[in-house]
């Protein structure tokens, strides 16, 4: 979950070429050996551009299939090698290493588009958690999606989606919006987009800028749950939740931080209305309308229970006649 820098926007491209046949990158990769599968022991990996999802912090989360793609590539390219090779060392993994990063992404990407092109077989992994996510993959992908070379994943770890489902918030509907911008206008700028979508909000923050973080979503998104989650799979995995000014005020005290960091940010929820105008509105329902009728348009409009309104419009009912 590294921050990495550079536009993610798609890189220009054309999808005419060299007019050699090759497997559309849509349909399927024929060979995905199933590492616990006696019968698929020793199957060759297909050519194509493989996506692995590697460990966020404990390197026992990597997945047997994670580790037959890396076997089985003819070279691996990650952000740092210095990192990757940590996790092919404690597997025993001695596949060539390459970098692409955000500073050479653009010198690289056209050699390795030619190596798929050959028919090679190619891994694309983060320093931590699934390519792509905040990383800078998405140029490599979808510059190979409009060559029609093959694409594939491995998946695993996301620290987002680790995060979430221990933040104790909704996890149906989120959105996850990478790292927040560094300048205060422009963070407050983007929170405000969110401000009321109803959905969890997921962000990557470096541990110097968390308190001002949190204190810039707490006073844009208003009074809401959230929590904070870093070292996440590892020794000193620590997970701290409560309303966001509580939050932005620990970080304040305490100072940054170590380790990677996600905060979880709980759902814009509309405010219901009082009684008085719940009764009026109800009322004028009636008027048109029956009263089962009446509790259902005002159940929608104002999310309160229908049985609730149901009641109450009986009453209001009784009470004109």
């Amino acid at each position: 979950m590294r921050r990495t820098g550079g536009n993610t926007s798609a890189a220009q491209m054309t999808s005419g070429g060299s007019g050699k046949c090759r497997k559309p990158s849509g349909g399927p990769i024929p060979s995905k050996p199933d590492p616990t599968d006696p019968a698929s022991a020793g199957a060759a990996l297909a050519p194509g551009l493989h996506l692995v999802a590697t460990p966020i912090g404990n390197l026992g989360d990597v997945s047997l299939r994670a580790l037959a793609v890396l076997r089985g590539a003819d070279r691996i390219y990650c952000e740092d090698t210095r990192i990757t090779a940590r996790l092919l060392t404690r597997y025993g993994i001695k596949t060539p290493l390459e970098t692409y990063h955000d500073h050479n992404a653009e010198a690289m990407r056209p050699a390795i588009l030619e190596g798929l092109d050959r028919g090679e077989r190619v891994a694309l992994v983060s320093d931590a958690g699934t390519p792509l996510v905040s990383d800078p993959g998405y140029k490599l992908v979808r510059a190979a999606i409009a060559e029609d070379l093959p694409v594939t994943a491995a998946p695993g770890p996301s620290a987002a989606v680790t995060a979430l489902i221990l933040s104790g918030l909704p996890p149906d509907t989120f959105l996850f919006a990478g790292f927040l911008p560094k300048q205060q206008t422009a963070r407050r700028l983007a929170l405000a987009r969110w401000a009321a979508l109803e959905a969890t909000l997921i962000f990557y923050e470096a541990p110097p800028r968390l308190a001002a973080s949190l204190t810039d979503i707490s006073e844009v998104l208003g009074p809401r749950q959230a929590a904070v989650a870093r070292e996440l799979t590892k020794l000193h995995e620590e997970v701290r939740r409560g309303p966001l000014a509580d939050l932005a005020a620990h970080y304040r005290q305490t100072g940054p931080p170590r380790g990677e960091i996600v905060i979880v940010v709980g759902p814009f929820e509309p405010a219901l209305p009082d009684a008085e105008e719940v009764d009026r509105r109800l009322c004028a329902a009636l008027d048109e309308l029956g009263v089962r009728d009446a509790a259902v348009k005002l159940a929608a409009e104002t999310g309160l229970p229908r049985s609730e309104l149901y009641r109450r419009a009986l009453l209001m009912r009784d009470q004109k006649q």
